[in-house]
């Protein structure tokens, strides 16, 4: 028995497949692929276009019981690489990083990273607005449980939908990146002060609602200095807690006097940058 379908009716069933598909192939273009590996995947995200600056993300999910790494590692492990010169219209590109945690690394030192799933938000700078945009990355990094194992994943992504579908993943990432501050901020959580205390030693005072749960990150001007993590010094000064590392790890024939040095304070909701020149 045949059954007529009023032409209306299937005009509309006709429109919300077609919306739907639209949709799924929408979804389908604002991420790559998962590239995948034994204990970990990346892939890429594309926020929504408009204009020459785009937010895009580089997504990793870890193994459970596995980590990767920050851009500073710390006592042990790799960074991670990333190289988008292939790209297609793209001037430029800064890897924005959320505040990391920090882990025992099993040799009685601690390495600096992320577990689980992460994103990496990307700011990303098209030559000509007008043009369409994909970005091309190669990257290198490596997932660690009691030993490491490097990954090389490559994954391409055009710039295509005017509202994606991972804008709200993005800004959450966003919202993860430590915020640039200043040296004695009025802020809850906030550097008061950095001194040298004798030829190696390095002093950070930090206030902070609850100090049991703060975390301090060092870097160098350049990423081949490799300093050493702050560690707490007890007793501290009432009202702050006391940090401290030594200028080790040094480049050959690099002097500390002068030097732009970033920390990075790492709070249970919030964390901040700061950037000094060291006395």
């Amino acid at each position: 028995m045949l059954t007529r379908v009023p032409r209306r009716a299937a005009i509309g069933v006709a429109t919300t497949l077609l919306a739907s598909l639209l949709a799924l192939e929408a979804r389908a273009d604002d991420a790559s692929p998962w590239q995948r590996d034994g204990h970990s995947a990346v892939r890429l995200l594309a926020g929504s276009r408009s204009g020459a600056v785009l937010l895009g993300g580089i997504a990793f999910q870890i193994q459970p019981g596995w980590k990767t790494y920050w851009r500073m590692p710390g006592d042990s492990g790799v960074p991670p690489r990333f190289d988008f010169s292939k790209s297609d219209n793209v001037e430029a590109v800064t890897v924005m990083w959320p505040a990391p945690q920090k882990f025992d690394d099993g040799a009685g030192g601690h390495s600096i990273g992320y577990h689980d799933q992460i994103v990496l938000p990307l700011r990303i700078i098209a030559k000509a607005a007008d043009k369409p945009v994909t970005l091309r990355a190669e990257i290198n990094y490596a997932v660690c449980e009691k030993l490491c194992i490097p990954v090389e994943a490559r994954a391409e992504l055009g710039f295509n939908s005017v509202a994606s579908t991972e804008d709200a993943n993005l800004r959450a990432a966003l919202d993860t990146v430590p915020k640039p501050a200043t040296i004695g901020d009025p802020n809850p959580l906030t550097i008061r002060d950095v001194k040298r205390d004798g030829p190696k030693n390095v002093v950070v005072d930090v206030v902070a609602p609850d100090a049991r749960t703060v975390n301090l990150y060092v870097e160098g001007p350049t990423p081949d200095w490799a300093l050493p993590i702050p560690t707490p010094v007890e007793p501290s000064p009432p009202g702050v807690k006391r940090f401290s590392f030594e200028l080790d790890g040094l480049p050959p024939g690099a002097k500390p006097d002068g030097a732009a040095l970033k920390f990075t304070l790492v709070g249970p909701e919030k964390s901040y940058e700061f950037n000094t020149n060291l006395d």
